[in-house]
């Protein structure tokens, strides 16, 4: 199979292209700086490269003609996202991204489904940590629950270390005041007033203190698989109050994967209430791994039985999905038990 890394250079490209050939697959590397492709190139002692501008369509569909699949992994996607996806639907290639930006999220199932089914590829967006891991655990604890009251997704980290890339979108997030947000079993678009609430975490965490609501990915994803009346997502206040989160974009791999995470899903229903977790180290080759997984299962034909748009959640089953990355050791994983069908 060949799989093409967009953005091949960058922490979470490369982490994706390690495991790539950790599999045996023949890996492209392909992004913006021709350069560096080439470099990295030459320390993994051989790949093919492909330069692609953004601002080349031809180039960026001639990467994705030459592809089974594309996992795009250079944010921040508000820029880089359309291009790319769009160049992966007239390539022809199935298509992951890495996308927590609800907008761009937005756009690919508003603009790119009906593409998708015409090129008859799979297009699987948001397989972010931010994003990916709460639609996927949402899927997987609301299993064959009805009427929802409501969806929490919440995310706890720690040592935290931003790249360039990731910066940039954190930037752009707080400050864009178009924020999508779901409530009353509908979406809504507008600036919304950020509030504290409580997250009541299991032990070791306990109940943190937490912002809401955060502006990612899943609460665009979630409804269209999660009948409820309300989706959340929410982030523990203490993540962004450690400044080195902002200010060591430039330390050492090593260092950077020394975060620690849980995210965890509660759903609420009249008379009662689900939750499920995983916690674990690393957050950057949690991502980089899933949207690997990802694109083996849809080079193997593994994916959806219909072309189009999805979230990891509607693209593969989400609990059998997060069994399986939990043995790959990205994490530890805690699910209910699916309820007794009556």
């Amino acid at each position: 199979m060949n799989i093409a890394v967009y953005g091949a250079t960058g922490h979470t490209g490369r982490l994706a292209t390690a495991e790539l050939r950790a599999r045996g697959a023949e890996v492209i590397l392909a992004g913006r700086d021709e350069g560096k492709l080439k470099a990295m190139a030459d320390e993994l002692g051989g790949a093919r490269v492909r330069q692609a501008a953004l601002d080349d369509p031809a180039a960026l569909r001639e990467l994705a003609a030459e592809a089974d699949v594309l996992i795009h992994c250079a944010g921040p996607f508000t820029h880089t996202g359309r291009p790319v996806a769009q160049a992966a639907a007239d390539g022809g290639c199935h298509y992951v991204d890495h996308a927590l930006e609800q907008h761009h999220t937005a756009w690919m199932y508003a603009e790119m489904d009906v593409r998708a089914q015409s090129a008859g590829i799979t297009m699987v967006t948001a397989m972010s940590f931010y994003g990916g891991l709460g639609d996927l655990l949402a899927g997987a604890v609301a299993a064959g629950m009805s009427e929802v009251d409501r969806v929490t997704v919440a995310y706890a980290v720690s040592d935290w270390m931003l790249t360039t890339g990731a910066k940039g979108t954190a930037e752009l997030l707080f400050a864009d005041t178009r924020r999508i947000t779901y409530t009353d079993g509908a979406f809504h678009v507008g600036d919304v007033e950020p509030r504290n609430a409580v997250y009541p975490f299991p032990p070791p965490l306990g109940p943190r203190s937490m912002i809401a609501p955060l502006p990612s990915s899943d609460v665009v994803t979630i409804p269209r698989h999660v009948t409820a009346r309300r989706v959340e997502a929410q982030l523990t206040a203490d993540t962004f109050s450690d400044e080195r989160a902002f200010t060591n974009e430039h330390v050492d791999a090593a260092t950077r994967a020394g975060s620690h995470f849980t995210v965890a899903v509660q759903v609420v229903t009249a008379d009662g209430n689900r939750a499920g977790q995983a916690s674990g180290r690393d957050l950057w080759k949690e991502s980089a791994v899933a949207s690997v997984e990802a694109a083996v299962r849809l080079a193997d034909g593994r994916g959806p039985d219909r072309p189009g748009v999805y979230s990891p959640a509607q693209a593969f089953a989400a609990a059998p999905f997060l069994h399986d990355l939990e043995r790959l050791g990205l994490f530890t994983l805690t699910l209910p038990e699916p309820p007794t069908p009556s």
